[in-house]
């Protein structure tokens, strides 16, 4: 008589997590954090400019001996970039099926129109726009890497000379517009974003409402004004 071979695979918890839409919003708003704090720390590190050009190139060489002698020679780097590119990719993947799924859900047709429809409530621009947001932000980390990473667009790249490179890139009516459309995207994300973030990992309650709209609005406005801090002084001859 044959033996049934055949094992029966359930799927971990990890999986069930994963395609429930409960864990996928959780896995959006745990990525979300990790660039959040990237983005907190990487926006302080850019501020280092105003210190002018000996301390923000100073400042780019020691990044890249973080660990020393634990970790060899930008080690600490490669280590920061696959965990930020994993947070990306988990977060992407997760918007898109999340969309795909609402999408689906959505009824295409009514067998009879209601003759008093309710009033429904209109999202927020930044609600409206959080798709898009999140394909700007995406073309805008590939020209980001190519300019200033690897400098292949960068148009007078100099290696191991950061400041000159950003204040390069920054000369540029194209290099401007593309990182100011960048910077006000990234604002309404955070904005939105964070919100979502804290109502699906429980922290938002009645009483807690209006402090984490205003610690959003703040983040939100804190790091888009960072950021666009330095093309603005560039143009304005303050960094030069």
């Amino acid at each position: 008589m044959a033996l049934d071979t055949r094992t029966d695979r359930r799927p971990s918890f990890a999986g069930l997590l994963w395609r429930s839409t409960v864990g996928k919003k959780t896995a959006m708003a745990v990525s979300g954090i990790v660039m959040l704090l990237y983005l907190v720390v990487h926006m302080l590190g850019n501020l280092k400019i105003f210190f002018g050009a000996a301390d923000f190139d100073a400042y780019a060489a020691w990044l890249r001996t973080i660990g020393e002698p634990f970790l060899h020679h930008e080690w600490f780097l490669w280590i920061a970039r696959v965990v930020l590119l994993a947070a990306v990719v988990v977060h992407a993947v997760a918007a898109y099926q999340l969309s795909r799924r609402d999408i689906a859900a959505r009824p295409t047709k009514y067998a009879r129109p209601s003759p008093r429809p309710r009033p429904r409530r209109r999202p927020s621009y930044a609600t409206r726009t959080m798709r898009w947001g999140g394909v700007i932000l995406g073309l805008f980390l590939v020209w980001h890497i190519l300019d200033l990473t690897t400098l292949t667009v960068n148009p007078r790249a100099e290696a191991g000379h950061p400041y000159a490179n950003v204040v390069a890139t920054f000369s540029t009516w194209y290099g401007t517009t593309v990182y100011l459309v960048a910077m006000l995207a990234l604002g309404l994300h955070i904005r939105h974003g964070f919100w979502s973030a804290a109502q699906t990992l429980g922290a938002g309650r009645p009483g807690r409402d209006r402090t984490l709209k205003t610690l959003a609005n703040t983040l939100a406005a804190a790091l888009t004004v960072g950021f666009l801090a330095v093309p603005v002084s560039v143009l304005t001859g303050v960094v030069s």
